[in-house]
């Protein structure tokens, strides 16, 4: 125990002898003369560069509005304007109907089927029509052939059809017609002197038979009777002219109409 105590009391002065020999600074290192920074003097008036301020960051940006520019459409062409305005604009029931009636129709009538000729012209003063239509049919009633006559004539064909031969004929419905003559550049009755006659202008259609919805059939020729008589006079004043059997002796077997102009009226015989 007492060797601890002594040397507790040697290591307390060799401290105190110490903390009394501390110098008050502390000794910097020698500069050593190979390592020594190289300092360039700075020349005078000469002042060193400093970087430039860096804008205020809390000073607000400058806004910039764009604005949109939206693209006009181009003008439409003329021609699609133009085909626009006269668009057709969709049709009835009832105009398509007119429209489907109207499908092979002549002189405009729906009633009256055919086709449209070319002008008939020819060297013979007075024979010719300028505008002849081939009527296949009329109101319905069949023709054995065409006729080749003028629209006047076709129109009056029609009201004789609707106004006489079917009242004339009562519940027999009628539903074609031997059409025996047209169209042809001849004088009256094929006599030699004579003047041209309405079948030469496109205005006569001469009738041979009729045809019934039953099948049966009736000519001019054979079975000129009560019914066929009817029928006959009530075509004088839908045409100028009317000839049938007894009138003349060239008509014993058909019925002859047309729509020749007479200064007294019409001609019926």
């Amino acid at each position: 125990m007492r060797r601890g105590i002594c040397l507790a009391l040697i290591l307390s002065v060799m401290g105190a002898g110490a903390l009394a020999e501390a110098p008050e600074t502390s000794p910097f290192p020698r500069l050593r003369p190979d390592i020594a920074p190289v300092v360039e003097p700075v020349a005078q008036g000469e002042m060193p560069v400093r970087p430039k301020a860096r804008p205020d960051s809390a000073a607000p940006l400058p806004q910039v509005v764009v604005e949109t520019v939206m693209p006009r459409p181009r003008p439409r062409p003329v021609e699609l304007l133009a085909l626009a305005s006269v668009a057709p604009t969709p049709k009835t029931k009832k105009q398509k109907k007119a429209a489907l009636s109207m499908q092979g129709a002549v002189c405009g009538d729906p009633a009256i089927k055919g086709d449209v000729l070319a002008p008939i012209r020819s060297n013979v003063k007075g024979c010719g029509v300028a505008e002849p239509v081939s009527v296949t049919s009329i109101d319905g009633v069949r023709f054995s052939q065409p006729a080749k006559i003028d629209c006047d004539t076709a129109k009056a064909f029609k009201t004789w059809i609707q106004k006489g031969m079917r009242p004339a004929f009562g519940n027999r419905e009628v539903v074609g017609l031997h059409i025996f003559g047209s169209y042809m550049c001849r004088s009256r009755n094929n006599q030699r002197g004579a003047k041209v006659s309405e079948h030469g202008r496109g205005k006569a259609v001469d009738v041979a038979g009729f045809v019934f919805a039953d099948g049966k059939e009736l000519t001019v020729l054979r079975n000129y009777n009560k019914e066929m008589r009817r029928a006959y006079k009530a075509a004088c004043g839908f045409f100028g002219t009317t000839l049938g059997p007894g009138s003349d002796g060239f008509h014993e077997n058909h019925l002859h109409f047309d729509t020749a102009s007479h200064s007294n009226g019409a001609y019926c015989r």
